[in-house]
Order: structure tokens, then C-alpha cells, then sequence
């Protein structure tokens, strides 16, 4: 007895079943082949018009004054648009408006799940078209992140700030974190004060120091001339009295003073010092001998007497 006997299948009914499903199939191709044609035409055009089109925009759009990374996002959001509207145009021509629907209803829901997937992501993403738009910062500014990290923006993308540190090393910084959290933009104001903490021994003239320090200043020759030094008196130290010298530089672009600025006030400073004999102090420690401090050594030792011998401090009491 046969399989389909067994199973009570009726063999030649089957074939038949499936001999005419796919010849309903291939009607339905050969039908729709010139709208699937169509389809493919209209696919192709679109992306090559898109890319054209993208070229341009981002041309002429950075022609207007936009830097570019504006112009290559808008330029991208264009292609991607012509790109959805020629896909939509295909399948329109192939009579498939519902497939349509049920395809944007489901993008709908994948782009929900992915959007909480993939928060941190999306979050970046957001932040970098905010900064790409307001400029907080631009190319080649000088930024501090709250994590400490300073130098030169070399990149700004929809993910990511690529800052190139002073040691060469290049950080990406999360857009999201210069969107939610502080930084310090030092190319904003387009200048800088240096500041150089020093102190000067408790016998010198403070109005002479004073003085002095800040004609070395006036002497510097990158500082920015017009904005004048200042000096402030900090207070009271261990061994010093201590002030701040202020100096201002230019800060913008390639005109990065801060350094040479410093290098060449310190050492201002120190030759004026030196030649007008004002000290700045070492440390300096006062020893009290005592129980109770205040007494001086050789009031301590009066009592005492110090012979040497066998090369050692021997001491008696008298």
C-alpha cells in the first residue's frame, strides 16, 4: 500500500493545486512586470537625482554663511527625503498603496523599540543637531569638558566632538554630555587673562613690588596691549606675602597666545626681581624649644654642657 493511500491523499489533485497556484503567480508577474519595470526606473532615478541634488545643496548652502557641518546635515536630511519620496513613487506603481501603509506602520513601531534601545544614541543624536545649530562652539575653538578634558575642536558630528588635546591625543566627547552638562568655551570672549601667582618676603616694600611687577608686565610682547595688567594681593602665606599678576592675551583662532604669554611674563618678573634686590622667599620655618614653645636655643641649652668625644656629642648637666 502507497503513502498516499495510507493517508488518503489524492496525488494528482495535489500536483494540480500547486501546478496552478504557480501558474496564478506567474500571471500575476507577467502582469505587473511593466509596473515592476516602472518601479525599478523610478528607483533608479531617484537615487541618482538625490545624489545630485545633495552635492548641490550642500554647496549652496554653505555658500550662505552655514559652516559645514549644517550644510552636510541638511544636505543629507534632502537626500533622504527625495530617496523616501522616489521609494513610496515605486511602490505606488506597482499597486501596492496598502503594503505601503502596513510598511510605514511598521517602521513606526521598529523605530519606537529602537528608540528605546538605543536611548544614549538618540540622545546624542539630538544634542548634535542642537549644537550644530545654536554653536555653543565651533571648529577650532578651545573647550574644557567637565571631565577635565581641554583643547582644540577638530570635529563636530551628530554623535560625537572630536577634541584634539594639547598632548595630541584626540577625545570623543558624547554630544549629549556637552548638551546637558557645563564647559568652558575659552575662544568665545577671543581673549584670555593669564594669571601668575607669586609672593615676596614680609620685609619688602609692597608699593615698590607693586610697581615693579607690573612695569615687567607692560614689557611682554604678546600680551594684548590694550587691556592693562593688574596685580591683586592675595593675602598672608607661610613664608611670603602672596599676589596674583593678571595679563591679558589674544585668544581666537590661530592667534593662541596663553603660553608665550606666561613663559615671558615669569621670566619678566624674575630679571625685575632680581635686579631691584626684592626676594621672593623659601620656605621658612621657626623652631620653639620648650614644653610649652616660645624659649629660645640658648636659653634651652644654658643649662648644658656640649664637649665632644670619640667624635660624638656628650652632654652633662652642669
Amino acid at each position: 500500500m502507497s503513502t498516499a493511500e495510507v493517508l488518503e491523499y489524492d496525488t494528482e489533485k495535489v500536483f494540480e493545486k500547486i501546478t496552478g497556484k504557480l501558474s496564478t503567480w506567474l500571471d500575476i508577474m507577467v502582469e505587473n512586470l511593466p509596473n515592476f519595470v516602472l518601479a525599478i526606473i523610478l528607483i533608479i532615478c531617484t537615487l541618482f537625482i538625490a545624489k545630485s541634488i545633495k552635492k548641490l545643496a550642500a554647496r549652496y548652502i554653505h555658500k550662505l554663511g552655514t559652516n559645514e557641518t549644517i550644510s552636510k546635515f541638511l544636505s543629507q536630511l534632502i537626500f533622504l527625503g527625495i530617496l523616501i519620496l522616489g521609494i513610496m513613487l515605486a511602490l505606488s506603481a506597482m499597486d501596492l498603496t496598502k503594503t505601503v501603509s502596513s510598511i510605514l506602520a511598521g517602521l513606526g513601531i521598529i523605530g519606537l523599540a529602537l528608540g528605546f534601545a538605543f536611548q544614549d544614541t538618540a540622545a546624542n543624536f539630538i544634542s548634535g543637531i542642537y549644537i550644530t545649530f545654536n554653536q555653543p562652539y565651533k571648529l577650532g575653538d578651545i573647550i574644557q569638558t567637565q571631565d577635565g578634558h581641554e583643547g582644540s575642536v577638530i570635529e563636530i558630528n551628530l554623535r560625537v566632538t572630536k577634541i584634539k588635546t594639547y598632548n595630541g591625543p584626540i577625545v570623543y566627547v558624547p554630544n549629549r554630555y556637552l548638551f546637558q552638562e557645563c564647559f568652558t568655551n575659552f575662544t568665545e570672549f577671543e581673549k584670555r587673562r593669564v594669571q601668575i601667582e607669586c609672593g615676596v618676603s614680609y620685609g619688602e616694600d609692597l608699593e615698590q613690588v607693586e610697581k615693579i611687577a607690573l612695569e615687567s608686565a607692560r614689557n611682554v610682547s604678546s600680551r594684548l596691549e590694550s587691556e592693562e595688567p593688574t596685580l591683586f594681593w592675595t593675602g598672608f602665606g607661610d613664608s611670603s606675602i602672596n599676589f596674583t599678576l593678571n595679563i591679558w592675551c589674544k585668544f581666537k583662532g590661530a592667534n593662541l597666545d596663553y603660553i608665550p604669554v606666561r613663559n615671558e611674563a615669569i621670566i619678566a618678573l624674575k630679571k625685575a626681581f632680581d635686579k631691584n634686590d626684592i626676594m621672593i622667599p623659601f620656605p621658612i620655618r621657626t623652631l620653639d624649644f620648650g614644653i610649652k614653645g616660645g624659649t629660645q636655643l640658648n636659653k634651652e641649652l644654658s643649662g648644658l654642657s656640649i664637649s665632644p668625644k670619640n667624635g660624638s656629642n656628650q652632654t652633662n648637666e652642669s
